[in-house]
């Protein structure tokens, strides 16, 4: 434009950031927080150090020979506390996720975003375990914050080698949850020319979490995560926040005297911005309740060390609700908190009593295809049928089949002995005589029954005729 102003380069520039994570041109605006140990840290870092520990040695529990958790999508069976879900558990399947979407609804009603803060793997392990290796390495170390220094190379270039290293045993232990621990060692031991699949696997999965802690780190929690976006649904003003006291400590002004005393006009906020740096996500928590807020209480910590230093009570910033914070009243009991518990028990007692009810075996009935029946030579009308059966056992089972009423023959075509959590379709025929049709049709039952264990499952069903 020839050197003079342009009025789109005020247009395209922005008055404030986007997003807390970019500069106002539109780069990456890389966040080191500053560490703030208050009680809500100390907290947080117990909770944590439990939390990486249960992570790390959940595989390789076991209740009753079996993992407590198996996420084993090749072989398509679920194993949750010892019990496992197969293909053919849709039910049981619905009731589980459904009871634990209520169970997420209740806890984000009750305590807001506790999880993400608290107990979510991402915040669990960029907080206490990755950032502090960084601050160590760039020399920040208990106090967080931008280095005051340039930080040399070498340093740098150990500190992404440390990354690798905890990135790779991190990739080994999630990898754990969905393949377990033997054929994870049988990985390890092995060279990676005798499974060259495997060890793309865990190269890509450690590529991953190197990417995720190293890089993209936050933006997972802004970006990626929906988590964030479902709270304006999840949430209501009774719920349980990171909140900022605007009453007690609007309109904002700075100390007027070296002495911590403030102007009796202006609120107990000394505008220090220090909940601002210590933030991981890099926002404002004065600003009011955000997407982008992860609860993690490190807003608070800072605020309660301010208010300290000049003589204020703590908990400008704190756990509260939008309406304790904008009334002083804060409403525990109503319609949801009664609602989720409720919905909550009748699945979850579903779920319990279908699972309690399950035999060893599943068997399902299937119609041949093409004609509903023939009529052979004999004269005797013919029904194909066939038994779909999955065997839940871990050992072989044999399966025995009888059809109700006597007057009805059954033909078995197929092997009923079946291999241990294998599935197979045993073909049928049911032949009967033209005389014992009514209307078109015999009503039968099926009895499937396991000589191992002894249970069984009758079918009832229709045989047609002429």
């Amino acid at each position: 434009m020839n050197g003079k102003h342009s009025i789109n380069d005020d247009l395209l520039t922005p008055d404030e950031h986007v997003l807390s994570t970019l500069e106002a041109d539109g780069s990456r605006r890389w966040l080191y927080p500053r560490l703030s140990l208050g009680k809500f840290w100390h907290a947080r870092r117990i909770v944590g150090y439990a939390l990486i520990a249960l992570f790390v040695a959940l595989p390789h529990l076991r209740i009753f020979g079996k993992p407590v958790v198996l996420l084993d999508i090749t072989h398509r069976e679920f194993t949750i506390f010892g019990y496992v879900f197969l293909p053919s558990d849709t039910l049981l399947l619905a009731l589980l996720m459904l009871s634990v979407f209520l169970t997420i609804f209740l806890l984000t009603a009750l305590l807001g975003r506790v999880w993400c803060g608290w107990g979510c793997p991402q915040t669990v392990y960029m907080e206490f375990v990755y950032r502090p290796i960084e601050r160590f390495f760039l020399g920040t170390s208990g106090k967080g914050g931008v280095p005051s220094k340039k930080v040399p190379g070498y340093r740098r270039v150990v500190l992404y080698l440390v990354y690798f290293v905890l990135s790779m045993g991190l990739a080994h232990t999630f990898l754990a949850y969905f393949i377990g621990t033997e054929r994870l060692s049988q990985w390890v031991t092995q060279s990676p020319f005798e499974h060259p699949g495997p060890f793309f696997v865990m190269a890509l999965t450690t590529g991953l979490m190197m990417f995720d802690f190293a890089f993209f780190r936050e933006q997972l929690c802004l970006i990626a995560c929906p988590y964030g976006r479902f709270q304006s649904v999840l949430l209501d003003r009774n719920s349980l926040i990171v909140a900022y006291d605007t009453k007690r400590g609007e309109p904002r002004g700075k100390l007027h005297h070296e002495l911590p005393v403030l102007d009796e006009k202006q609120g107990d906020c000394i505008d220090c911005h220090l909940c601002v740096r210590t933030c991981p996500t890099g926002i404002d928590i004065r600003d009011g309740l955000q997407m982008e807020c992860i609860h993690c209480t490190q807003c608070a910590d800072a605020c309660d060390e301010i208010m300290t230093r000049i003589g204020k009570p703590t908990g400008l910033i704190r756990y509260s609700s939008q309406d304790a914070i904008e009334t002083g009243k804060q409403k525990f009991l109503r319609a949801r908190v009664f609602v989720y518990p409720t919905l909550i028990l009748i699945v979850v007692s579903a779920l319990i009593y279908n699972i309690a009810n399950k035999k060893s075996f599943d068997a399902t009935l299937i119609r041949g295809s093409g004609l509903p029946f023939s009529v052979n030579q004999q004269g005797l009308v013919e029904d194909q049928l066939k038994i779909k059966v999955v065997n839940r056992l871990e050992t072989e089972d044999t399966l025995q089949l009888k059809i109700e009423p006597d007057s009805l023959e059954l033909k078995i075509d197929g092997d009923t002995t079946m291999a241990a959590k294998a599935s197979d379709t045993i073909p049928l025929v049911v032949i009967a005589k033209r005389s014992d049709f009514q209307f078109g049709k015999i009503g039968a039952t099926i009895t499937v029954t396991s000589q191992t264990t002894k249970d069984e499952r009758s079918i009832r069903c229709q045989i047609f005729g002429p």
